[in-house]
């Protein structure tokens, strides 16, 4: 379904020359009028934003990587959820397919949400086109490699009581329990957040990957997944005005791409094996 002549595109990708996507679902901002219309003002300060995430993965671009990223809120639609409602981890605390409270539990909706056909109509405007192409770079990329490694960039409040206690690690790697990617492949990203000076890193703790690990990552097929939750704390102020921090960014996004380099140098030698 086309968007409308005022719309921003859906998503924006710069296409690299290595079978690595680095994908950014949640750091996009704008909310088509007709909807933020019926939006609170808490919503419409999008502060579950994964603020700057995409500034920081932009990284990915030197080391030749494709860097997908997305334009709309995650309120208008969550793409790392499943299109059916299934929750990602059942039996806690989970926000939406299309959100209807903040991180906060604020509601986002001034009135009733969205009712069944307003959310298909959501799915198949905004969801679905995007993860189309997202299909299609993954599908390009073995196409031409013979193999695709996806690299889903997200970042997360270092205090969210809503979804988890305390402080969450810095560097949070998720591979849906091993399920996700080759076993090797994991490892080698886990030694690089081991191995990164000043940061704290945990992997498939509380954040093991969402729908698109999930959903994309299909080892026996050759599509490998992984998801990273990055403290925001670790490279910004967190809360309004949400302020990027450049002296603090800079080691973190070191960090990014020593990731990017490892899944190529991996995928360099499995496609030579």
């Amino acid at each position: 379904m086309s968007q409308a002549p005022s719309e921003p595109a859906l998503y924006h990708v710069s296409e690299g020359t290595i079978p690595v996507l680095v994908n950014v679902p949640h750091a996009g901002v704008h909310i088509p009028p007709a909807i933020a219309a019926t939006m609170t003002p808490a919503a419409l300060a999008v502060a579950d934003t994964d603020w700057f995430a995409d500034r920081l993965a932009a990284v990915a671009l030197a080391h030749g990587a494709t860097l997908m990223t997305a334009t709309h809120s995650r309120y208008v639609v969550d793409l790392n959820r499943d299109p059916t409602g299934t929750p990602l981890y059942p039996g806690a605390d989970n926000t939406g397919l299309v959100p209807t409270t903040t991180f906060a539990h604020e509601p986002i909706y001034r009135d009733a949400p969205p009712d069944a056909a307003a959310l298909a109509e959501r799915v198949g405007r905004y969801w679905m086109p995007y993860h189309d192409q997202l299909y299609a770079e993954l599908a390009r990329m073995k196409v031409i490699h013979g193999i695709a490694v996806l690299l889903d960039v997200h970042s997360i409040p270092a205090h969210a009581p809503r979804f988890f206690d305390g402080r969450l690690p810095d560097l949070n790697l998720g591979s849906a329990d091993g399920a996700s990617a080759a076993p090797a492949l994991t490892a080698r990203a886990w030694r690089v957040c081991t191995e990164a000076k000043g940061f704290s890193a945990v992997h498939d703790g509380r954040f093991k990957g969402g729908y698109i690990t999930r959903r994309y990552g299909q080892p026996e097929q050759g599509v490998h997944a992984l998801q990273i939750e990055i403290v925001q704390a670790a490279y910004m102020t967190e809360g309004p005005p949400w302020v990027w921090d450049e002296a603090k960014a800079r080691p973190l996004m070191a960090v990014l791409g020593a990731m990017v380099g490892t899944l190529a140098d991996w995928v360099g030698h499995a496609a030579a094996a």
